[in-house]
């Protein structure tokens, strides 16, 4: 950067007249620009990540309370009073403000709900299979500028997820928008925040517009067949956003002894059949789990011929099978963020090393080790180096081969690295 110079030379100061006096000199300050109320001035670094795309404003970041309201709309300005984003006020979570406009003549009304979700489905029109795919992703929250709410389509069936209490008034008014541009049967709504009163089981899906749901409703992914319940408080049973990992695995499978652990419904299991696995064994602590495994073998016109299902921790299982040498040729591992048991408590970000360590005992040489994460604080380079200690614990060679992420269905802003929860790494092992 050039710098501002003299109109004179260095040494050659005009020298001060005796008559005259000395003259004071003062900095002209000038006043801070004054914000409104339901305004928010962000620090610098808050300011140029909110500019850069990142939607959200966490607490910590504003630093005092404001006068506000949970669901209150809020202006955020940079330092210099310059207009940034409009959002939404939260006053409970660790998130203060998620931002829904860069427009400061935009309202968050009837018309920019409709607009984001007519440009939401266009984008799905244009990237997503017209066929054989009756289950993804409507509304991505903050890829479709509407963060803190998800909308996921099952058949003719429309499920809600709202992240915030202070997004309730919002989702009652997305509700009518959803109806007009996708014409379901029903639209649920999960409430994924905690109650007022604190700790709780997590309550089951409400109507909020049309018909009662069956209790499985019957989707489809290729040749595959799931079902799902869109009332259940805890998952549907099916996964969108791991639809990569199953493609990935059908290409692999065939000829293959699979292990599938922390199965769920079987998902992957079957995404193995499919392929030609020669053998599936799933693991899984709940036994209502495989039922729903084997029902979806059912639906899709396949049989428990080559399937085994073990009630079990994943864990205690391996080191069976590694005392035995029972060994496969593919080994799936999609563990929960977080999972209790009767035998021992899981973290993700604590406990995967023990994970791939175990796998890899159990895994032949040329196998496939595909390593699943649903967590946006354990980073694609930390699964990677907890990969490589693994490995080194079970004195095993491995090399990544193939990393995947979120379907189409799950864009993500530029300038949002946060949100990239989900990733799907392959490894060959030597």
């Amino acid at each position: 950067m050039l710098r501002a110079m003299s109109t004179y030379g260095s040494g050659d100061l005009p020298e001060e007249s005796p008559s005259q006096p000395r003259r004071r000199t003062t900095t002209f300050v000038a006043p801070a620009p004054r914000l409104r109320k339901g305004s928010v001035r962000l620090p610098f670094d808050a300011a140029r990540r909110l500019s850069a795309g990142h939607p959200w404003v966490f607490r910590d970041t504003i630093g005092r309370p404001l006068s506000s309201e949970s669901g209150d709309v809020v202006d955020l300005y940079d330092p210099e009073g310059n207009f940034i984003a409009r959002g939404i006020y939260d006053a409970e979570g660790p998130i203060a403000v998620r931002a829904f406009s860069r427009d400061p003549h935009e309202l968050l009304d009837h018309g920019a709900l409709d607009r984001r979700v007519r440009a939401a489905a266009r984008m799905r029109r244009s990237l997503l299979p017209t066929q054989d795919l009756t289950a993804y992703r409507l509304i991505h929250g903050e890829g479709d500028f509407l963060p803190g709410i998800t909308v996921d389509r099952y058949g003719d069936y429309l499920v809600m997820h709202v992240f915030s209490a202070s997004l309730a008034k919002l989702s009652e008014q997305l509700v009518p928008v959803l109806r007009d541009v996708h014409s379901p049967r029903s639209i649920y709504v999960q409430k994924r925040y905690r109650p007022l009163g604190g700790e709780g089981p997590r309550e089951p899906a409400e109507m909020a517009w049309g018909e009662v749901a069956p209790l499985e409703i019957e989707v489809q992914e290729g040749s595959m067949r799931f079902g799902v319940d869109v009332t259940a408080p805890l998952g549907t049973g099916l996964f969108p956003d791991l639809r990569n990992g199953r493609t990935a695995v059908t290409a692999r499978a065939s000829g293959r002894r699979v292990l599938n652990l922390f199965s769920y419904t079987g998902a992957l299991s079957l995404a193995a059949a499919v392929g030609g696995a020669k053998e599936v064994v799933s693991v899984d602590i709940a036994a209502k789990a495989h039922a729903r495994a084997r029902r979806n073998l059912q639906l899709s016109g396949l049989t428990e011929d080559i399937h085994e299902f073990i009630a079990a921790d994943a864990l205690t299982v391996m080191a069976r099978m590694s005392d035995r040498k029972r060994l496969f040729d593919m080994v799936i591992i999609d563990p929960p963020a977080f999972a209790n048991s009767r035998e021992r408590s899981f973290s993700v970000e604590r406990d995967y090393r023990e994970l791939i360590t175990s796998a890899l005992r159990v895994c032949d040489s040329g196998a496939l080790l595909c390593c699943a994460v649903n967590a946006h604080r354990f980073s694609l380079e930390s699964l990677i180096h907890e990969l490589g200690e693994g490995a080194a614990r079970a004195r095993r060679l491995v090399r990544v081969v193939d990393q995947l992420g979120l379907p189409a269905d799950f864009p993500l802003p530029a300038g949002f690295p946060d949100g990239n929860y989900l990733k799907f790494v392959i490894c060959s092992v030597v």
